[in-house]
């Protein structure tokens, strides 16, 4: 009995230290992968890591640097630190309230390029003989300087043409992304925004720190045409030039029914006829025979209900294209009204993705980072999203945009030093039928090189208010290069 009982503990025994041995080497396994994965997740995330508010070391740096220079494409200062002979610090916004939402601010949290460069913004990489003095002295060093993509000159007409309206300007680069102007109206000086801070925090009908232009979400109105000629073109490749309409007025479908603006009878209407005119009639009849589900699967390709690639804060755009819609919804939808919602970011990423032969430059702001004594730290390079649309279907829907221009409601940039293509929307958003002005284009047509989306809220038809302030845009572009 006692012999059995010991082999019976004997054999428990040696169990046991091949189960601790086995559990000893799985854990050991497991602390080398995550330390391991610290490690290389340390390496590739630190700018997200300091980044981080809950990181106790962007004190630890700025307790040795002041925050740097932010300046424009051409060396303008847009936000800098300035000292006092005792050494105390001020962040100052020279320009006020002119770039308020893209350069941002760095107090009461950040916002903007403040808080996209922080990282940079915060670390000094100025020469080991200036630590060397400044640590001596008592003094902090200099961040480094970060050079944004942002043109003063274009920065300045489109606020000022914007005026008093509410609304957004996006200006980029067709061939690179680079964002040249971004506003948002109304807007706030930074400046201030201690001063004010508690004041729009308190207000919850405040909406002057909504970058309209990244997250302001609006009907699309006519601009959504672009997609809806698209989706028919890509349903009907070999004759969609053979698309022909009567317009009346107004299209009926069941007891749904879509009228032009004003009740313009546009008569006999092909595609591009239909497109230059923005005959509402013409694209609802469109949109009733497109594959739905094709349709939807557009709408994703595109972005919509889909994250962006853009570094700057954003809302996502979105539709609802289903089999299951009703004649009416579909009817709004193809004009872009109805449950279409887009950020004029979105918009104009799209068409500068048209005017760039499908491919989408993926939106940047910050070119290159310099330390105080010109050396540089880092440049940002273009970067290609992918191919939104083929080579062949952007030509076409330049050619489209072209029209637009030259025979269509955008009328008002023709006769120009340059060419230039677009499309004008008018967006209803209340049931008194009030609109916001749209206008998305580029030039030359021909050979794009620059992007503009304009957005007037509550103005009324694109043609008479967002294409004048497109025209003076590409003018000041244009002139630029004289």
């Amino acid at each position: 009995m006692n012999k059995k009982i010991g082999k019976k503990k004997g054999r428990s025994w040696a169990g046991n230290w091949r189960e601790i041995c086995l559990t000893g080497g799985i854990f050991a396994v497991l602390f080398l992968g995550m330390i391991g994965y610290l490690g290389y997740f340390t390496a590739t995330s630190e700018e997200e890591m300091i980044n981080n508010s809950y990181n106790s070391r962007q004190e630890i740096l700025l307790s040795r640097n002041y925050r740097g220079t932010i300046l424009d494409c051409n060396g303008e200062i847009l936000a800098q630190t300035v000292l006092d002979d005792d050494q105390n610090e001020t962040r100052t916004y020279p320009f006020g309230k002119l770039f308020s939402h893209i350069v941002g601010y760095s107090t009461k949290g950040r916002m903007g390029v403040e808080a996209l460069a922080n990282y940079y913004l915060i670390h000094s990489n100025t020469s080991l003989r200036n630590k060397a003095a400044n640590d001596v002295a008592g003094l902090k060093n200099p961040g480094d300087m970060v050079y944004t993509t942002l043109n003063l000159e274009l920065q300045q007409v489109a606020d000022s043409q914007l005026d008093i309206y509410k609304g957004a300007v996006v200006v980029t680069e067709v061939s690179t992304g680079k964002l040249l102007a971004m506003v948002s109206h109304p807007n706030f000086d930074p400046n201030k925004i201690g001063e004010i801070w508690d004041a729009l925090v308190e207000d919850e009908n405040s909406s002057i720190l909504l970058n309209r232009a990244t997250q302001g979400i609006y009907p699309p109105g006519s601009t959504f045409k672009i997609i809806t000629a698209l989706e028919y073109i890509r349903q009907n490749p070999e004759n969609y030039q053979e698309y022909s309409f009567e317009c009346t007025g107004s299209f009926v479908s069941g007891s749904s029914r879509i009228g032009c603006i004003h009740g313009t009878k546009h008569g006999n209407l092909d595609l591009e006829r239909s497109f230059a005119k923005s005959c509402n009639s013409s694209f609802a009849n469109i949109g009733m025979g497109l594959d739905r589900a094709k349709f939807a699967d557009t709408l994703k390709s595109l972005l919509f209900d889909e994250p962006l690639p853009l570094t700057l804060t954003y809302n996502r755009s979105s539709t609802a294209v289903s089999e299951e819609m009703w004649a009416a919804d579909m009817m709004q939808t193809s004009i872009g009204q109805g449950k279409t919602q887009i950020t004029p970011i979105h918009l104009n990423m799209i068409t500068s993705a048209i005017a760039n032969n499908g491919i989408l430059m993926k939106p940047y702001v910050i070119d290159r980072v310099e330390n105080d004594e010109g050396s540089l730290v880092k440049a940002f390079q273009p970067s290609s999203y992918g191919q939104l649309l083929s080579q062949e279907e952007a030509g076409i829907l330049k050619d489209l945009m072209t029209a637009v221009v030259e025979n269509g409601t955008a009328a008002n940039l023709s006769e120009r030093e340059y060419t230039a293509a677009g499309k004008t929307g008018s967006a209803e958003y209340n049931e008194n039928g009030d609109s916001h002005a749209w206008f998305t284009g580029f030039a030359p047509a021909e050979n794009p090189e620059i992007c503009v989306t304009i957005i007037v809220e509550g103005a009324g038809q694109g043609g008479d208010y967002a294409v004048p302030i497109a025209r003076r845009i590409f003018d000041a572009y244009f002139n630029q290069k004289k």
